[in-house]
């Protein structure tokens, strides 16, 4: 059977890599089913973008929000076709993300483009707290 190379620099690293990203599901049960994401703020507001290739944003992806965690689920169907070999992953995926404190969860937007789900959230500027120096009193 032909192995797919990676490119990259050869040794131990790329191969624990390697190890790492295989589907182990009784030996590592969140490996197989998880996605890459990513997260920045930019502008005021708080953006999670999620690689999700081949998915149908109206079908297959579901975004929520509750109590200041940013929820996505998704679900990748197998079509089985012969002769059978896939190293794609199927099943229901899902990723969770504690927001940013004075993140709205009433101004999210969400986009889909080339197989990166982007989720924005407005982030409301915080007043960070007054400090004040506290006398001491003397007790003789």
């Amino acid at each position: 059977m032909a192995e797919l190379a990676r490119r990259g620099s050869p040794g131990h690293l790329s191969s624990l890599f390697d190890w790492l990203d295989a589907p182990w599901p009784s030996f590592w049960p969140m490996s197989a089913q998880t996605f890459r994401v990513e997260d920045y703020t930019k502008d005021g507001r708080y953006v999670v973008r999620a690689e999700l290739p081949g998915l149908d944003p109206d079908n297959d992806i579901e975004i929520t929000v509750e109590a200041g965690v940013l929820t996505i689920h998704a679900e990748r169907r197998e079509e089985r076709t012969e002769p059978y070999r896939s190293e794609f992953r199927y099943g229901s995926m899902t990723r969770s993300v504690a927001l940013p404190p004075g993140a709205d969860p009433d101004k999210i937007t969400a986009s889909y483009r080339q197989g990166i789900l982007e989720v924005s959230i407005q982030v409301e500027a915080q007043q960070k707290p007054k400090g004040r120096r506290i006398a001491i009193r003397r007790r003789d």
